[in-house]
């Protein structure tokens, strides 16, 4: 037989934690039932946590490991391969990859933006389709305005590419994410060693070019999300205005808005919250912007995402149960409403009929432990 039956666990369902015992059959689960079995082939949980396995809409770990140091290009297929096993140990069983789409290719620039979505894509995609990833992988297009290649290389995906989502990306010095120059000017230098000099002739040319290109290319993604069949997504929203053209653009789901008043304005406009799971950790935004948990207990806060550490998404979870007081609900964040925002009906709940896309998890003190990770029924962690 092949049917995997697990028990003795604390099942998170949608509104409650049931003790009890799963089982799942050829990648799907069959049934949930309270108590505990005495069937030989069981594995005993030992009281462990039963989730959903986590669904990642926003990370850009796969350019870590692709880029392990400056200059570095390391050989794409081992890249894939860390990338996918390490977000496999981390309980997460479905990635939205994060690709930048648009480049800079001249001017004054301190950062180097180079094509390369195009032919990653094609070599997740053709990994994935030799069986060779432990988890489900879509492709999520940062869509980057202030460029100066944007629309011609959103022409090179096509419908058949897994494209699930299309965010607006606006990285323009002085605005979003980076109306503090002296934030901006941190992380430019800093992290690329830019001299004072270098960082304002960035400063200059970028705000010269998306002066130049900025609505024709928020036009012409939205235009291409529609094409590719991908929902569309913002980033960075600062001001309800800006919330109010994300509306226009029919956009329903915002990465990391950057205020209170633009997390509010969009849970006015129905459009769901995303903050990073690494800001609920650290206790605030390492940019200075508003903190995730202060969204969480206004009510703005439906999704996280790990952003930039894979492991923070389950401990910003159970972080997150204590701040709600409500684990089902808390988890919902990184399972039910990440599926929900991007019309994965297959996933994200521990129900009869779905995925079994399952994470055992054991607390150590306030620690989440991930203990055994199952994507559609495969043992991968």
């Amino acid at each position: 037989m092949t049917e995997t039956v697990l028990t003795n666990a604390n099942i998170v369902l949608g509104d409650e934690v049931v003790r009890g015992s799963l089982c799942f059959d050829e990648g799907r689960i069959c049934a949930i039932d309270a108590g505990s079995t005495a069937l030989p082939r069981a594995i005993d949980c030992e009281g462990d946590f039963l989730i959903p396995g986590l669904i990642e809409l926003h990370t850009d770990n796969l350019e870590r490991h692709i880029q392990p140091r400056p200059g570095v290009d390391w050989p794409h297929d081992a890249a894939i391969l860390a990338h996918d096993g390490e977000l496999a140990s981390t309980g997460i069983t479905t990635v939205f990859d994060a690709l930048r789409v648009g480049s800079v290719l001249s001017g004054k620039k301190a950062t180097d933006y180079r094509r390369y979505a195009r032919p990653l894509a094609s070599e997740i995609l053709d990994m994935r389709a030799r069986g060779a990833l432990r988890i489900s992988h879509f492709l999520h297009l940062r869509a980057e305005v202030c460029s100066e290649t944007l629309l011609e290389e959103l022409d090179e995906f096509t419908e058949s590419d897994r494209v699930g989502i299309v965010s607006i990306m606006d990285h323009t010095p002085g605005q979003r994410q980076f109306r503090d120059l002296d934030k901006l000017r941190q992380y430019v230098c800093g992290k690329h060693g830019v001299s004072e000099e270098g960082f304002l002739e960035h400063v200059a040319s970028q705000q010269a070019l998306s002066e130049r290109v900025r609505l024709p290319h928020e036009a012409g993604a939205v235009a291409h999300a529609i094409r590719l069949g991908a929902v569309l997504a913002s980033h960075d929203d600062t001001t309800a205005e800006q919330v109010r053209t994300s509306a226009e653009y029919g956009i329903r789901l915002a990465e990391f808005p950057t205020t209170v008043e633009a997390a509010r304005a969009c849970h006015d406009a129905g459009i769901a919250v995303m903050m990073g799971a690494p800001n609920l950790i650290r206790g605030g935004s390492h940019s200075g912007n508003v903190a995730a948990e202060d969204l969480a207990r206004l009510g703005l806060l439906d999704l996280l995402s790990s952003d930039y550490v894979p492991g923070a998404l389950l401990r910003a979870a159970f972080r997150l149960a204590e701040v709600l007081g409500d684990l089902p609900r808390a988890v919902a964040t990184v399972t039910a409403s990440p599926a929900d925002a991007t019309g994965l009906g297959d996933r994200g709940r521990i129900l009869p009929g779905l995925r079994a896309d399952l994470v055992r998890v054991r607390l150590g003190g306030d620690l989440p432990m991930v203990r055994n990770v199952w994507s559609h029924g495969r043992l991968v962690g």
